[in-house]
Parts: C-alpha cells; structure tokens; sequence
C-alpha cells in the first residue's frame, strides 16, 4: 500500500513538471509569439529644412536642391554576397558612384549596436534618381530618403560673408542634436553663426510597429520647424562689381561698403574660392591649390586679415591726443622731414623727404605729416594712446555677425611685457602714432572707426537684417570729442579728397558725391638708416611693398555711408586704393543710395564754410635756425629711446 502511494505521488509530480514544461515550452511560446507580434512605440525624426539666405533685394545666396540620399540595411556581412549585390545594383543605377568608397563608408559605421540604416550616398540630384526610385525602392535592403544639398548660386562673389556647410563631426554631432540627426552644421560665414536659426527644430513622428519594424498605425506626428531664414543688408549687384573690379586690377585686397548705422551692403575680400566645393567634401586636389595659393583665397580678409593701418590711425590718433590732454591739438608743430629723439642720431622720418613746415591739425590730416603725429606721441605716451584707441574700436572685435573675428593689436607697455618679456621705447611710440610697429588692424574695425569720426557714434557692424523675420538691432555707442577737434579732422578729411595737395584729390574730388577720408601707406619692411632716396614702390619686390589703404565718408555734409579699400602691397593708398573707392561711389548714386547730386552753389557754400580755422596762428611753431652739433658724448641709444 506504501508503495502504491508513493508511485501515485511520483506519478504526480512528474505530472504537474510535464504539465508545467508543456506550458512553459510550448503553450507559453505561442503565447510569447503573440505578445511579440503586439505592436510597440518607434520615435522617427523628421530633418528640418535648412533655411534659405537672400540679399537686400532678394536675390538667393544659399538655397537647397532637392534629391534624395541612399542607406543600406546594418549587419550586411562585409564582403558578402549580399553587400555585393547592393553595391552592384547601385553602381549599374548611377556609374558616376565610387563602391569603393561607398563600402569603406559602411564597414566604417556597421556594427552590432548599430541598427539604423546606413548612410552611404549623401546626395543623388532628384532627376536622376526619378527614373530609378521604384527598382531601388523594392529592395528591402536599400532606403531612399528625401534629402537637400545646399548651394550658392552666386559663389565666389559671397563666399566669406555666406561660407558654407559641411559634413559634421563628433563633437559636433555630440553638441548638438539637430546637427546629429542632419549630419550636416554651417562650417564658416553665415552659416556658421546663425546655424542654430538656420538648421531650424527637428520634427517627429511615433508610430506602432511590429517586430518586425514595419509600421501599422501613427500614434503621433509633429512637423519640423524649418525654412528659418536670413535676409541680408548685402546687394548682391554690388559686390559682384567690387570682386570684378579687383579681378581686373589683379590685386588682392578688401573693400567695405558701410552705412554709417553699422549696416554692411558690401563686403569682398578678394580672391575668394567657391563654397560649393566644400558642400560635399572638397577633394584633395582642390583644397591642397587653396592652401597653397599665396593670395590665401581661404582667408577671409574682412575679419581675419590684421594688417598695419598706416595714416589711416592718425584722426584717430588726433583725437586720443586730445582726450588726454586737451587743446594739445591747438599747438600746431615744424616738420623738417624728421626728428631725432635726444642726442640720438637715429632719425624717424616723414614720408615727405624735404619736410611739410609749419603744420596745423587740418593740414596735417590733409598731408598726412609724420612728424606732427610724432612730436605729439611723445607728449601723450604709448598707454594713454592705446587705451583710447580702443575704445574707438581700433583692435578690438568689432562684434560683427561673423565667426572667429580677430582683435588685432594696438599695443602698450603691458603688452610688450606679456608678449615679448622686454621693456617698451620712446621710439615705438612715434612709429605707433603712425600706424606701424606693433599696431595691426582688421579692415572691419577700420570701416567701423571711420564711421565713429564721421558721426560721433560707435557703432556695431550687421551684415544681416532679417533673422527668422526678426529685425536685426545694431548697438550704438555715442563717444563725445571736443567739437573743435573733430571739426578739424573732418576738415582735414575733405581736404583729402577734395583740395589740391590732399592725398587723395586727383581720384575722389570730381565725384557725384562729396566724400571725405583718409589714405595709409603701411609698410611692410623697414627702410634702413642708410638709404637716403627710398625706392618707388613699383620698383619694389611685390611682397616688399606697403599695403595701399583709403577709407572714407559720404556725403560730407550728412554721412551715409563708408567705404574702406584695402590693396595688399598696393604702394600708396591715394593711387591704388582711391580708383576702388571712386568707382564704389558712382555706383551707389548710380543706384539711387545717394538722394541727390550736390549743386554747384551747394559745394560752394561748403568750401566757404571750411575757410575759417579755429587754430590761432601763433601757436604754430616756426622754423629755428640749426643749432651747432653738442661735443658731449653720445649715449647708448637704449639710454636715448628709454621708457616711455
């Protein structure tokens, strides 16, 4: 009987374990099939539409074509039978396409974790694909998305202001999740700054899918926020003339055109390259020509070149002067040709060999003297005379709606410690009151600061105007400056290209406009104690030649706009430079951005006005007969160029 009810409790248990296995192996699988088939949530991101730049009058500089990119299914052995075969339908679909490179992009980005198609075509342009999208589109193991490629139409001509997009990187991808889902982020230019406005916000969609990813009802969908665009204070009309116009003089340089409100209509650093090579990846052929192009079409010169500002520092100059010790300006000085400092026998020389003689702030402006500028630095100091150029934008950022802007330098005692570790001399501060040494500027921040003399405010340069259909606002510093001095500047100014012996006058005083300015000569080589006669700049080697600055302000009366010309190793700003900008002006009051030529009765009344000076007469030092030479010893001329 015991033994009876221990085999029907064997029996029992084996019974409810079969039970159990049956259920657990069989049954629960059926079951578990069910539940896998059940359908689960799947997130799919929708790419925004890169927003569109246009210029002032709505000319496209950056728009999209529309195409279509293709993926291949992940896990596709590498060198299997089945990548093959996808290779091989895709290169007798497009011959154009290199499956050697396309296989490298897939075992690059394929692996386990990986279970997102793969992308190993970015762009196929939307006609050639049409003829070929359902074939493709059968294939399980191919996926055809919908996709942009940007392009610039007018190329060269914009490309520092526009720059361009390209493939993102890790840390790119990593920073940013709409950049990380497009795989694409501006690169320079415009595109860079506003790219988070540009790129626009990713949209999604959420649908129930299978097992097997197929998706069978949408659970919700919200669409991307794109077309995010720019419009520009650029006229596209212009800067292809001023880019032409260098093309022609086969110089390489920069022109900025500039409402005084900080506005920029025109901005050409000159020469360029084209932009649309970089959207799909540059080849190695053309970037190795770009990099190794001395001009450096690469660079853009606008805020990226730093260059000397030569004569062109000097209203700034004046005014720093004044600022620091006012009605130093009153005093006008003798200019012999040059100056020695102490009892050294070095002489910091005039660009005008014989001298200018006796020289008030005006004609030192319209003659652009040396020594006036250099008798006055010695008074004021090197401190005194950087803090205030800064804060009339002389090396300093000018805060332009572009990438990477460099500072420049406008140096001082602290500067050289930290830089060079040595002690500053007298004699760095004359060559600094003319805009050479240390002192480098970018073509921007000298646009910028003629704008501050012209008007008193110090303005923050914009290129774009509509951002998102939101007006873009330029922040406007007054800087007050004693009204006789800057009276005198401005003088000063229109003498320069408008009265004989202004530097500028042969190329800017018969103009529909009345401009007024200032022209720099900035050597790029020093001139040795020894050479009596300088060389002509022609009969220079090109890169041993100063770079030819003019930078100016119209209508004279009622300032509007600035126009700011750079010519690298151009020689003198008055003669290379001075075309450029006249050329500049005609065209705008060709265009209708001046209102009205002034009448002769009205240039008349403004000479009549420039008569009078307020600088008395006899606070001009005359000449003084030379005295006979001292039979001291000389000093070292470390002693003799001390601190100062």
């Amino acid at each position: 009987m015991r033994y009876q009810f221990v085999i029907l409790i064997f029996i029992a248990v084996w019974a409810i374990m079969i039970t159990r296995l049956y259920h657990v192996s069989i049954k629960s699988n059926y079951y578990y099939e069910e539940l896998a088939k059940e359908n689960v949530q799947r997130k799919e991101y929708i790419k925004p539409v890169r927003g569109e730049i246009t210029d002032v009058n709505g000319n496209l500089l950056a728009m999209n074509q529309i195409g279509f990119s293709i993926s291949v299914r992940p896990h596709l052995e590498s060198g299997g039978e089945q990548l093959k075969a996808v290779g091989e339908i895709l290169s007798e679909t497009f011959p154009d396409l290199n499956t050697t490179i396309l296989y490298k992009v897939y075992k690059k980005q394929n692996s386990p974790y990986n279970h997102k198609f793969i992308k190993v075509v970015d762009f196929i342009p939307y006609a050639d694909m049409m003829g070929a999208y359902a074939k493709l589109s059968l294939n399980e193991d191919i996926k055809i998305e919908a996709e942009t490629k940007r392009y610039y139409p007018y190329g060269r001509y914009v490309a520092h202001i526009i720059g361009y997009t390209g493939r993102s990187n890790q840390k790119e991808n990593s920073a940013d999740e709409v950049v990380d889902v497009v795989g694409k982020v501006g690169k320079t230019g415009l595109e860079r700054y506003y790219n988070k406005v540009l790129q626009g916000e990713l949209g999604y969609i959420v649908n129930k899918v299978t097992a097997t990813n197929k998706a069978i009802k949408t659970l919700e969908k919200v669409p991307p926020k794109d077309n995010k665009n720019l419009t520009l204070n650029i006229d596209i009309n212009l800067q292809q003339m001023i880019y032409k116009e260098f093309a022609k003089m086969k110089e390489t340089g920069v022109a900025i055109v500039m409402r005084v409100t900080g506005e920029i209509i025109a901005a050409v650093s000159y020469p360029a390259y084209d932009p649309n090579l970089f959207v799909g990846g540059i080849s190695t052929k053309d970037w190795r020509a770009l990099q190794e192009d001395l001009a450096h079409p690469f660079t853009n010169k606008i805020t990226h070149g730093t260059y000397p500002p030569g004569s062109t520092i000097k209203m700034g100059m004046a005014l720093a002067f004044d600022k620091t010790h006012p009605g130093i300006l009153e005093q006008g000085e003798y200019c012999k040709g040059y100056i020695t400092i102490g009892s050294s026998s070095h002489k910091f020389r005039c660009w005008k060999h014989y001298g200018h003689g006796n020289v008030t702030l005006r004609k030192a402006i319209r003659e652009s003297c040396d020594v006036y500028f250099y008798n006055k630095s010695l008074k004021v100091g090197i401190d005194a005379m950087a803090k205030n150029l800064r804060s009339f934008g002389l090396g300093v950022k000018t805060g332009v709606d572009l990438p990477r802007e460099y500072n420049g330098v406008i140096p001082d005692k602290a500067w050289k410690m930290r830089r060079f570790k040595q002690p500053w001399y007298k004699g760095e501060t004359v060559i600094a009151a003319i805009g050479q040494g240390y002192d480098s500027v970018t073509p921007l921040q000298v646009a910028r600061y003629t704008a501050l003399v012209a008007t008193g405010n110090l303005v923050t340069p914009r290129v774009a105007k509509l951002v998102d259909g939101n007006e873009t606002k330029t922040v406007i510093k007054p800087i007050a400056f004693n009204p006789v001095s800057i009276s005198e500047i401005r003088k000063g100014m229109y003498d320069v290209c408008n009265t004989p012996g202004g530097t500028a006058y042969r190329t800017m005083h018969n103009l529909p406009v009345i401009a007024a300015g200032k022209t720099g000569t900035s050597q790029v080589t020093s001139i040795p104690q020894s050479t009596v006669k300088r060389l002509k700049e022609s009969e220079l080697a090109y890169f041993h030649r100063s770079h030819a600055w003019i930078t100016t302000y119209a209508p004279y009366g009622d300032p509007q706009y600035v126009v700011t010309v750079l010519v690298e190793h151009g020689g003198h700003g008055g003669s290379t430079s001075g075309p450029m900008a006249a050329k500049i002006y005609k065209w705008l009051y060709a265009h209708g951005y001046f209102r009205k030529k002034p009448t002769e009765t009205e240039r008349l009344e403004i000479e009549k006005s420039l008569e009078s000076s307020p600088v008395p007469a006899h606070t001009i030092p005359q000449a003084r007969p030379a005295k006979k030479k001292s039979v001291k010893k000389k000093r070292k001329v470390m002693r003799e160029l001390d601190l100062f």
